[in-house]
């Protein structure tokens, strides 16, 4: 593209849009009807640019005219509690259901490598030997031992606060640090599955896997989806950077961003309710069979709630992005 042709051709456009958006709401109608064209004609002419011919100046230029013509176009948008309801009944159960395809792997190969190093570990005794001394490990495994006592060490009230925290902020991680290529969500995914792995090990070597698994399937079905679903989302986002699609790498990014920003306000939630069952179920005196039983129903409800609502929500066209109304503008590349 010539850039100097390109310009003389539009820049009476250009010039005309900052002459209709300086007189700001006197407008007559067909002025209005003008702006909206021009704003429409000029956010393509910015992308255009952008993609083909990028020129720092001219850029600026018109990356404060597009602002300003937004601006004026759609108005100032304040969220209200119909964007809360419909963020939780449909935005957020559908990003959710439409990163499946990520997700689901990613728990299955977790969920698999967990298991492995805890058969690893409690088939060898020398690799547990490497782990801590003998005496240590006696006082994790036995009955009233460091395993068991973690979950009752604090007020249920502050470490429910503690392990919500911990835990959205590794969700948050694996969601915002997906787009360096996958590898941090990677190394995230991995020390959460050997200190899960490592706990496998032990218990079952000690004969007490029952005893372990009892501790934490309550709260662990639901915060393991959870994690899942924050890396499977930021593996997308990593891959994004590779294949960006029909969009361009930056476009693309962006509309994948944001819906990683509603995930992680979603998942933060989800892992509320977790940090709940974990600073009060699983500590408490109810039975085992009990205590497994509102972890299963959680993580049911949750699944319930990503496959109806979210499946519904995806097939009427939901992506879990924010409104089109408060998108910047996008211009497919060429394939």
């Amino acid at each position: 593209m010539d850039l100097d042709v390109f310009v003389t051709a539009h820049r009476a456009e250009w010039d005309r849009l900052d002459f209709l958006l300086s007189r700001g709401r006197n407008l007559t109608g067909a002025e209005a009807d003008e702006l909206v064209a021009l704003y429409q004609r000029t956010a393509t002419h910015l992308s255009l640019i952008q993609s083909s011919a990028p020129d720092p100046i001219l850029i600026g230029r018109l990356t404060q005219l597009v602002a300003r013509a937004r601006s004026t176009v759609t108005g100032t948008r304040r969220a209200g509690w119909r964007d809360v309801v419909t963020f939780l009944t449909a935005g957020f159960p559908a990003a959710v259901y439409r990163s499946r395809h990520w997700w689901i792997p990613t728990a299955v190969l977790s969920t698999l490598l967990a298991a492995v190093i805890g058969w690893w570990i409690g088939a060898h005794p020398e690799v547990q030997s490497a782990i801590a001394a003998p005496d240590e490990l006696r006082q994790l495994t036995k009955p009233g031992g460091d395993y068991e006592t973690y979950y009752s060490s604090h007020p249920a009230a502050s470490f429910a606060a503690q392990v919500w925290t911990n835990n959205a902020q590794a969700a948050a991680m694996c969601l915002t640090l997906g787009a360096f290529l996958c590898l941090p969500v990677i190394w995230i995914l991995f020390l959460n599955m050997l200190n899960l792995g490592i706990g496998i090990g032990l218990m079952a070597s000690a004969g007490r896997l029952d005893t372990f698994l009892g501790l934490v399937l309550p709260h662990g079905l639901l915060e393991l989806t959870a994690v899942f679903v924050a890396a499977g989302t930021g593996l997308r986002l990593g891959w994004t950077v590779v294949d960006p699609g029909p969009l361009s790498r930056r476009a693309a990014l962006a509309r994948q961003g944001r819906a990683a920003l509603g995930m992680a306000i979603g998942l933060a939630l989800v892992l509320f309710v977790s940090g709940v069952i974990e600073g009060f179920v699983t500590p408490s005196g109810l039975p085992t069979w009990a205590r497994i039983a509102i972890g299963v129903a959680a993580e049911v409800a949750f699944l319930a709630y990503v496959y109806i609502l979210g499946g519904r929500a995806a097939r009427a066209g939901d992506t879990g992005d924010v409104e089109e109304a408060d998108r910047s503008a996008e211009v497919p590349t060429a394939a």
